[in-house]
């Protein structure tokens, strides 16, 4: 019998840390993959057999020498029972053998199960590494995005409530109507001036910031896209790890219980060796006896051939001397003619 080979592979599909994404700023951070502890889940019980163990008290005991020495009665007993012990044997190693069989059948069925894991977990490691890199792929994405926008300006607290552009602008075209329509001295008129300038100079500062703003949120917003979708891979991905560590532990269990049925299908295989042994020794002591009874039958057939020649050459010779007296003229009695027709001379 082919020993069931158990294939002990190491884990190769273990938990990844959770994505973060609070802060939009930083790349998100991915742990490796980190040894798993599994959880021991009771195991399934491998079928028992308790055969019987043969009783050799029932062994027939023969030697050479009693083939030659028994009488043709005790030597035709002899046979009997060899043969109805080889047969008790035989039925007995054919039960074993069938055992064994289911077994062994057994065995297969679960090395086989054990294949369909392993194929299973790894298409599922090979869809963990493509989720991985897709995700990576995408944080990548949002990384370079979040480069270049800008950070975000401290205010001082000091400063007053910005006003917005309407509110910069209403100002200005009061200021410039009032400078338009007021007559004022050379130095308040300076000072409107100043003041209008120093306005229009907001007004247009503040215009340009928000372009770049608006830019900016909108990269802010694709990147929070690919951060959003790397997320959900990384979901998958765990998803993806998780059934396949299922897969994994189902894997070495069948591997484990093919090992144990095998085990159990040798020691089987062991009694039904022993059996099968003692049927053949049984047979083959069978045969000495049935060749010993057939010598003794030719030798019994010869001996009654050489009584029967040797009673027909006397009845011959005694029918030819009672001829040759008839010839001479003597009177012949019944028990003679008798014997001329036992000679065949009559």
């Amino acid at each position: 019998m082919e020993p069931v080979k158990e294939t002990k592979e190491s884990t190769e599909n273990e938990k990844i840390a959770e994505v973060e994404v609070a802060e939009p700023e930083e790349e998100v951070e991915v742990a490796e993959p980190e040894e798993e502890v599994e959880v021991a889940e009771p195991e399934e019980e491998v079928e028992k057999i308790e055969l019987e163990k043969l009783d050799h008290s029932k062994n027939i005991e023969i030697t050479e020498e009693d083939i030659e020495q028994k009488s043709k009665s005790q030597l035709i007993k002899s046979a009997g029972e060899l043969r109805d012990r080889r047969n008790e044997l035989n039925q007995e190693a054919s039960r074993r053998a069938t055992l064994r069989d289911r077994f062994n059948q057994e065995t297969r069925e679960k090395v086989d199960e054990a294949h369909s894991h392993r194929e299973r977990r790894d298409e599922l490691n090979g869809l963990v590494q493509s989720t991985k890199d897709e995700r990576d792929e995408m944080n990548a994405k949002a990384s370079e995005l979040f480069k270049g926008i800008g950070g975000e300006k401290k205010k001082d607290p000091r400063d007053k409530k910005e006003k917005s552009l309407e509110a910069l602008e209403k100002e200005i075209q009061s200021l410039e109507f009032r400078q338009q329509t007021e007559v004022l001295t050379g130095g308040k008129e300076r000072k409107l001036i100043d003041k209008i300038a120093d306005l229009k100079d907001k007004y247009s500062e503040k215009k340009k910031q928000m372009e770049v703003d608006q830019v900016e949120g909108e990269k802010k917003r694709e990147a929070d896209q690919f951060r959003g979708k790397a997320s959900a891979l990384h979901r998958e991905m765990i998803r993806l790890a998780d059934e396949a560590q299922v897969e994994h532990n189902q894997m070495i269990e069948s591997y484990r219980l093919a090992d144990q049925i095998r085990n159990e299908a040798d020691e089987i295989h062991a009694k039904f060796i022993r059996a099968q042994e003692l049927a053949d020794t049984h047979h083959e002591w069978f045969i000495k006896v049935q060749k010993k009874l057939r010598k003794l039958d030719k030798t019994e057939d010869s001996s009654r051939q050489t009584v029967k020649e040797a009673a027909r050459e006397e009845a011959k010779r005694e029918g030819e001397e009672i001829y040759e007296r008839f010839k001479k003229g003597q009177a012949l009695g019944t028990e003679d003619l008798m014997k001329l027709q036992k000679a065949g001379l009559l």
